[in-house]
């Protein structure tokens, strides 16, 4: 059987990495990671929020550059069968300190779900959300533009691919896009 590629997967919240994460990597025969959900088990936190308030944003920025570097060694040097795997970045992970360089560095194909806003926005839950606290002090879905001109560049910049989505489109649709862009 041959060996599948790591592939990452990074966007903004509500572009569907979690989601279309576990869908590609069932289809690939790899394992999955949720970036979130392993730094907050290496922090031992419950949820974001609560990461973020013992401990603040940039130590968990820190866990979360830390868990990409852990999740990204599983897949390349033969744990979790050596077979590559998906990772999903939680939104912010390109953002945190060394983070950028881990991902461009990573024998992994990067692949951009990009939302508009107006589509995110549509995806996001109108409450709050204890996994997606607050970058800037309005609610998610009132600072997502914001957070998407600050960050799309980057995102852009550190891509292999970029699939951009529709409001329209069917899961299976995008998932086979990704599909046809690693191969």
């Amino acid at each position: 059987m041959p060996v599948q590629p790591t592939i990452l997967l990074i966007g903004l919240r509500g572009s569907g990495k979690s989601t279309l994460g576990k869908q590609l990597a069932s289809r690939l025969g790899v394992d999955f990671i949720d970036l979130d959900d392993l730094t907050l088990k290496n922090m031992g936190a419950q949820t974001v929020a609560q990461a973020w308030q013992s401990e603040g944003e940039p130590a968990f920025r820190k866990a979360e550059a830390d868990a990409l570097r852990q999740a990204i060694e599983q897949f390349s040097n033969g744990g979790m069968g050596g077979m590559g795997g998906v990772i999903a970045l939680g939104g912010g992970t390109p953002t945190a300190i060394g983070a950028e360089a881990i991902i461009r560095e990573a024998p992994a194909t990067t692949i951009y779900l990009r939302g508009l806003p107006a589509l995110l926005r549509s995806r996001l839950p109108q409450d709050d959300d204890p996994n997606r606290p607050s970058l800037t002090g309005a609610s998610p879905t009132d600072e997502i533009e914001r957070v998407f001109n600050a960050r799309d560049p980057l995102y852009k910049a550190i891509a292999d691919h970029t699939i951009d989505l529709t409001a329209h489109e069917q899961p299976d649709a995008t998932l086979q896009r990704c599909i046809g862009v690693i191969g």
